[in-house]
């Protein structure tokens, strides 16, 4: 039974992301693995429109000011999609791309996020164990 399970076709979804990149000439079965020393490869299932995150950014305040740094193949490309009419600025093209990548990428993020809430905890009994070692109330000092 479980050597048919793992010669089981895959099904559903995966399924059609299997057959999608077979299309286009990508063996996911080979993908699985990768070279000594080569970063691991991660497959990502991206929506081929972006209009609705357009629209989703288009409703959302965007009050938050960050300053970034392109190249200018980058800038070109900023550029470009101002050009189409689907965003108003550069800004606006940049921070579609960096909410989109932050969507691709929240796995890790939020990895990185559970991290930090440890650190946060550890500090916090850290600064209560000094307390008590050094005999002082945690507002002085």
């Amino acid at each position: 039974m479980a050597d048919q399970q793992k010669t089981k076709k895959p099904s559903g979804l995966w399924q059609l992301i299997k057959d999608q990149l077979e299309s286009q000439g990508f063996d996911p079965e080979s993908m699985c693995c990768t070279p000594e020393g080569a970063a691991p490869l991660k497959v990502v299932c991206v929506p081929s429109s972006l209009w609705a995150s357009v629209e989703e950014m288009g409703r959302a305040a965007r009050d938050q000011v960050v300053m970034v740094r392109v190249d200018a193949e980058t800038a070109r490309t900023l550029d470009a999609w101002v050009e189409t009419g689907a965003v108003k600025s550069r800004s606006e093209a940049a921070a579609l791309f960096i909410r989109e990548g932050l969507k691709v990428r929240s796995r890790e993020l939020q990895d990185l996020e559970d991290a930090l809430t440890d650190v946060e905890l550890a500090k916090t009994k850290l600064r209560e164990k000094a307390s008590q070692v050094l005999g002082t109330d945690e507002g002085e000092g």
